[in-house]
């Protein structure tokens, strides 16, 4: 059973990639969903601090995450459009 808590949290800490998400079970769509963009959203942290020279020490999934994602079904046109890099206002 997965802790969807801590999923949301960290998803790194209870996926090993995100394909993981995508095969895990108890799960609802929607929960893999909501954990991948958290996912999504720190990788892109990480993204804004290597630019910033400030590397961190593992590579970046951003295209694992959205690939599982689109596998999902889920489309990022239906949310509004982000100002920032992180996606956030």
């Amino acid at each position: 059973m997965v802790d969807i808590e801590r999923a949301l949290l960290n998803p790194s800490a209870v996926f090993s990639a995100p394909e993981d998400v995508l095969s895990a079970g108890g799960l609802t769509r929607e929960q893999k969903i909501d954990i991948l963009k958290r996912w999504e959203y720190d990788a892109r942290e990480l993204e804004v601090a290597t630019e910033e020279n400030m590397p961190g020490s593992k590579p970046s999934r951003l295209r694992t995450i959205l690939k599982a994602l689109d596998e999902l079904g889920y489309d990022p046109a239906l949310d509004k459009d982000p100002p920032t890099k992180q996606g956030g206002s």
